[in-house]
């Protein structure tokens, strides 16, 4: 018997097994396979498989970083800070809940406004983040907005907004954020009075109040594959209505064979569209 091998056969026996990190992989919603997560953000978070194609959702930060030009993007109104007027209070405090939100996403709320450059054309963006109590429209999403637009007019600058408003108007804020619904649309109606050119770029998902005011207002309405986009949920129109609705009733695909929409984009091919409607609707 070999001393020596069973020293290494008992130092082999305590060696921890190395297994696969977590995290490394993740499955696909749409094609269920599994992906490899370096992969698909390499891919600016859609699914590699070629069938497939699913668009994952897109912080804004990095939704920024795909359409502008590097380093090209001013941030606007960073000090806005939603409040609590109403005391709302289900689960836990409203104000409590916002607290919680901002420390998990960095963000003081769920939109960004700034001016930047696409390939070297100069744009007024605003981004809604889902990350951020759904990307659902308070006060201070509605003031950000409404302001960005206001710039967009002065500075006679193109405006493009992002949505990624699955919540609507936030209820916590009652009245004071559905009243956004039509101040964003207010300012909306001066700048097209103006001539101005208003992109709207719809994201899975863009629903509610959001859908129902400026997210479906532009003048060209984009929207990415497989996005849901709608008021009301595919299930609660079927609890009302009693009737059974298609197999893809709220998508983007629906809607373009609908006439709610202009164009399917993928995200990979954004930035170059933006830059040829920018172009061509300057010249016209």
């Amino acid at each position: 018997m070999n001393p020596n091998g069973n020293r290494r056969a008992m130092a082999m026996g305590d060696r921890p097994k190395r297994g696969v990190p977590e995290g490394l992989w993740m499955s696909c919603p749409r094609c269920k396979a599994t992906i490899f997560r370096k992969e698909m953000a390499d891919r600016g978070n859609v699914c590699p498989e070629p069938s497939c194609n699913w668009h994952f959702y897109l912080p804004s930060r990095s939704r920024i970083a795909q359409l502008l030009d590097g380093d090209s993007f001013e941030e606007w109104y960073t000090d806005l800070n939603p409040c609590d007027p109403l005391g709302f209070k289900d689960r836990i405090p409203y104000s409590e809940r916002i607290a919680a939100e901002q420390a998990k996403t960095g963000m003081r709320d769920a939109a960004i406004v700034g001016k930047g450059f696409i390939r070297g054309r100069p744009v007024v963006l605003g981004v809604t983040d889902f990350a951020f109590m759904a990307g659902s429209m308070g006060s201070v999403v509605g003031e950000k907005l409404t302001r960005a637009v206001e710039e967009a007019l002065r500075l006679e600058l193109p405006l493009i907004f992002v949505s990624g408003s699955g919540g609507g108007a936030r209820m916590q804020e009652g009245i004071l954020s559905l009243m956004q619904m039509a101040k964003v649309s207010a300012a909306l109606a001066r700048y097209d009075n103006a001539g101005g050119l208003y992109i709207s770029i719809l994201t899975n998902p863009t629903m509610g109040g959001v859908a129902a005011s400026w997210a479906l207002l532009g003048d060209i309405n984009l929207a990415e594959p497989g996005a849901l986009i709608g008021f009301a949920g595919k299930r609660t129109i079927q609890a009302t209505v009693r009737l059974e609705l298609p197999q893809n009733f709220q998508t983007s695909e629906f809607m373009l064979e609908h006439g709610f929409i202009d164009r399917i984009v993928e995200r990979k091919d954004l930035r170059t569209e933006l830059a040829k409607i920018i172009d061509y609707c300057e010249h016209e």
